[in-house]
């Protein structure tokens, strides 16, 4: 019978478990020795080595990287100037009144790079090596009896003792900052706990709990309940006998009716997991998971749940200008839910594990993760690179949006350790090298457009490139999506993509009187600023990879209120969204608002269309349609966030009203004064350049508007051939024509009493052109503002045109440089759809209309952006300031000129030498 005995003590056990569960089970006490984030800090005692403020005891805010707070050396890429710098910290703390009999361990998130740790002058453990993980040491033995003060001593080294360390970490693209920049906080356990839990929990319900016990007795069981949030049992508890070794605890249960984890719908549930024992001890942890199952399938794609999936990702650096990588919870919300505004289902840690609340973040709020263990284009060495992969997928194994481990970047893969992260996995995640093929993949970096289509016809992995469309000021991102994406779609085992990247990596310089340093044209490589300001590229992102499509591109007047409508979804039927129309009409030029005026509005009923199907909208357009303006339609998923907004006009730009006025008794007057053809009318004097044909000036009573050197054909050489000035009834016309470089181009103005100018023109080109169309000049330092009815009020480029709204808008002046400025939108550039625009001045304001749809507004030329080492992403422009163009140019990315981007990324050819024929008016009353 000797043999019943453990038994007995086990049954015993779990009923008085369960007779009192909450009298037993103890949770770790946290005690935090810094702040909890870069909000929230605590004042340590601090010494800098060398750089600002060093060689003197001070105080520092911890958790933060120093150089933010004023000390030591900024370094970009490696750590050149004052390699050897450390930083010492000291701080006293005491620990609670219960800790006697306990276990107490100090942890660290993070810290910057190696870190000596001391308690009461003796060494807390061997040092630490890597800067992003976290890491932690019992220091039961080595505290004070509790009401005393312990002594905390940390020595941190921003540059490694590891070679390979500073290869992976500190020679790579990205600010190199010092620091504990983390929390550093104790955990209080009873001598019997639960060290750390690692959990498989599977779509059908399935749920494997890999719990790791110390000091476990016999007879003591490990129990396991699955919770709602908001409390709620669900399904059995489960319970073992818990292992008398360091070796983990394994319970397995299975959760009929649970509802999988997906970013569509991130339900997540608690684990209870508790440690028990009969002696009136015990130990609870309570970890956040979702139910989830993910496969990647050769030759095939990514499936999670059972159903494909697409990602549609970005690359995120964990960064905050004003405080380095030490962040909070809030900035991690921010971030995610920018990315879900923008229609991602995804993110790239790069190149290192983010902080713990970004992964619960994308765990709430729905995003997958690639999980990233540090090594750009550098390895650590094994032994290290054991222990820091070891820390990695200990602390993040237990998230549901990790779909995959990056075994380092760009070469940085130490291959040696492929296998070690199913060692503390029980998903058995795959495990990808990005940059290469590998594991079934092809995550290349920076593919062009026809490494695509070669990898679409040919190709025999799943094709992921984990970076593409690489940013640069304003290049890339969105500039160029469209083509990759619609030809990536047609990859038969395409698992996604991941943009390069979500924000500029700048950081304010304590050493330079607080200036936003980007590092030249290293790090302004993101789709938002700094302080996540948002760049055109956010808006072209959102609406090409919104998972409800529909590619209407014009209302005609036959429009029956249908819309063809695709449901991208990976989860969700269309039938769980919503549709709200509205009939709107606009201010005209002189009025004082910008907002337009609904007529009508209503909803649509959301057709019933699984993942992938393709359907009919109807919205139930009332018969007056016609009248208004524009119809807008804006689409909202379960989650009730807009899904996005899509604008159509309705009217064509000839039908906007252009203000007429009694015509005088006075006729018009034509005269020639000295270099000049004047040709009078309401009161306004036109000077034309007899010479060339060119408008030098209009002169009114407000005094001169100083539109000249216009029209050109833009970017075209020509000569005057004729000019011609003729009455035609009332009005007078000034009519000149011109030749050179094989086109061809007239310019017809119409000058008459009670209406603007009228300005006809016709041109025929040859050639590739960067853009066509005409221009004028006018002084760039006389200009305040603009407001125009078109496409806003983001600039576009010729590859860039999805994603802005038609309505009114209106800029102030600025000369901001994406990237450098952070002044959105910018000013200067090209504006899609023009119907007609004030351009405000110092001199007088005056208005433009186009009569032609199809119409780009050149507003200026943008300055070039310093750090500019080519032309990428700095597109042609005409010589003139202000354009009215039939086609503009293209933008590159960082490391790609236009030309390898795809057909929108192509020079302009005029088809069959067809002339174009346009008609502007301009009003300077």
């Amino acid at each position: 019978m000797m043999h019943r005995k453990p038994r007995v003590a086990f049954l015993l056990t779990l009923l008085l478990w369960l007779a009192g569960p909450g009298a037993r089970a103890q949770d770790t006490v946290v005690q935090y020795l810094s702040g909890t984030d870069k909000d929230h800090t605590v004042q340590w005692d601090f010494f800098c080595t060398k750089g600002q403020n060093s060689g003197k005891w001070s105080k520092i805010a911890v958790p933060s990287n120093w150089e933010t707070q004023g000390f030591g050396t900024y370094n970009y890429y490696r750590d050149e100037i004052n390699p050897d710098e450390q930083g010492l910290y000291k701080h006293s703390f005491r620990v609670p009144a219960a800790t006697p009999g306990k276990r107490v361990f100090i942890v660290f998130e993070a810290s910057m790079t190696d870190t000596e740790v001391k308690i009461n002058g003796q060494p807390a453990g061997p040092v630490h090596q890597g800067g992003f993980y976290r890491f932690k040491y019992d220091i039961t033995d080595l505290l004070k009896p509790v009401g005393q003060d312990n002594l905390l001593e940390a020595t941190v080294s921003k540059h490694s003792a590891n070679a390979s360390v500073n290869q992976a970490e500190r020679k790579a693209d990205f600010w190199l900052f010092g620091g504990i920049y983390r929390p550093v906080y104790l955990e209080i356990v009873p001598p019997t706990y639960l060290d750390r839990l690692a959990l498989d929990a599977r779509a059908d319900g399935a749920l494997r709990v890999d719990a790791y016990a110390v000091n476990a007795a016999a007879g003591q069981a490990v129990t396991a309940e699955v919770r709602e949030l908001d409390g709620r049992r669900v399904g059995k508890m489960l319970s073992v006998q818990a292992a008398a070794d360091p070796d983990k605890t394994t319970l397995r249960g299975q959760f009929p009716g649970v509802r999988a984890w997906t970013p569509e719908a991130p339900q997540l549930y608690n684990l209870v997991v508790t440690l028990g024992s009969g002696r009136g001890t015990g130990h609870r942890l309570t970890q956040r998971f979702g139910f989830r199952t993910l496969e990647l399938r050769p030759r095939d794609g990514i499936y999670v749940n059972g159903s494909r999936v697409i990602l549609k990702g970005v690359n995120r650096h964990s960064e905050w200008p004003e405080s380095g990588r030490a962040l909070s919870k809030q900035i991690s919300l921010l971030d995610v839910q920018l990315m879900k505004e923008m229609n991602m289902n995804a993110v790239r840690m790069s190149h290192y594990p983010p902080d713990a609340h970004f992964l619960d973040a994308c765990d709430s709020l729905g995003l997958f993760v690639l999980d990233e263990l540090t090594g750009w284009q550098a390895k650590y060495d094994t032994i290290v690179g054991r222990k820091l992969t070891r820390e990695l997928v200990v602390r993040d194994v237990n998230h549901p949006s990790i779909l995959f481990w990056d075994n380092g970047n760009e070469g940085g893969f130490n291959r040696a350790l492929d296998g070690d992260y199913a060692l503390y996995d029980p998903q058995k995640r795959p495990v990808l090298h990005p940059w290469e093929r590998f594991n079934g993949t092809d995550t290349k970096h920076y593919p062009d457009y026809n490494y695509v289509q070669n990898a679409v016809l040919y190709g025999q992995d799943v094709f992921m490139p984990t970076e593409f469309m690489h940013g640069l000021y304003d290049g890339g991102h969105g500039a160029g999506l469209e083509d990759f994406w619609n030809l990536m779609r047609q990859h038969p085992y395409l698992g996604g993509g991941f943009l390069w990247s979500f924000h500029d990596e700048a950081v304010v310089r304590t050493d330079q009187n607080g200036r936003l340093d980007a590092a030249g044209n290293a790090a302004p490589d993101g789709i938002l600023g700094p302080h996540r300001e948002k760049e055109a590229s956010f808006y072209t992102i959102k609406e090409l990879w919104a998972p409800v499509v529909i590619d209407k591109t014009f209302i005609a007047p036959g429009f029956d209120g249908r819309l063809a409508v695709q449901n991208r979804y990976d989860f969700t039927n269309l039938r769980q969204c919503r549709f709200a129309w509205k009939l709107v009409s606009f201010p005209g030029p002189g009025a004082a608002g910008t907002a337009p005026r609904t007529n009508a509005a209503g909803t649509a009923p959301p057709p019933a269309l699984a993942p992938g199907e393709t359907g009919w909208l109807a919205l139930g357009l009332p018969a007056a349609w016609a009248r208004s303006d524009a119809l807008y339609l804006t689409a909202y998923g379960p989650d009730q966030r807009e899904i996005f907004t899509w604008t159509w006009p309705i009217q064509p730009p000839q039908a906007t009203k252009k203000p007429t006025t009694a015509a005088p008794a006075a006729a018009v007057a034509v005269s020639e004064p000295a270099g000049s053809l004047l040709v009078q009318v309401d009161g306004l004097g036109y000077y034309f350049d007899p010479t060339t044909g060119y408008l030098q000036k209009v002169a009114g009573p407000k005094g001169d508007v100083s539109l000249s050197g216009g029209p050109v054909l833009a970017g075209v050489k020509q000569a005057l051939k004729q000019l011609r000035h003729y009455a035609a009834g009332p009005a007078h016309v000034v009519e000149a024509t011109y030749e050179g470089d094989g086109s061809s181009f007239r310019a017809k103005w119409t000058l008459a009493p009670g209406q603007p100018a009228h300005l006809e023109y016709q041109y025929a080109q040859r050639g590739e052109a960067d853009f066509m169309g005409l221009t004028f000049n006018y002084p760039e330092e006389k200009i305040t503002g603009m407001k125009w009815l078109g496409r806003g009020p983001y600039r576009v480029w010729k590859n860039r045109l999805k994603g802005q709204q038609f309505g009114v808008w209106h800029k102030d002046y600025n000369n901001a440089i994406t990237g450098e400025t952070w002044q959105y939108p910018e000013f200067k550039g090209y504006h899609a759809d023009l119907y007609w625009a004030v351009v405000e001045t110092k001199e007088s304001p005056f208005t433009v209309y186009a009569d032609d749809p199809g119409i780009f507004l050149q507003m200026g030329r943008p300055t070039r952006p310093a750090g500019a080492t080519n032309d990428n992403t700095s597109p042609a422009f005409p010589d003139g300031t202000l354009g009215f163009l039939n086609a503009i140019a293209p933008i590159g990315t960082k490391f790609q000129p236009p030309a390898l981007l795809g057909p929108q990324s192509q020079k302009n050819l005029m088809l069959n030498y067809t002339p174009v024929s346009g008609s502007l008016w301009f009003d300077f009353r």
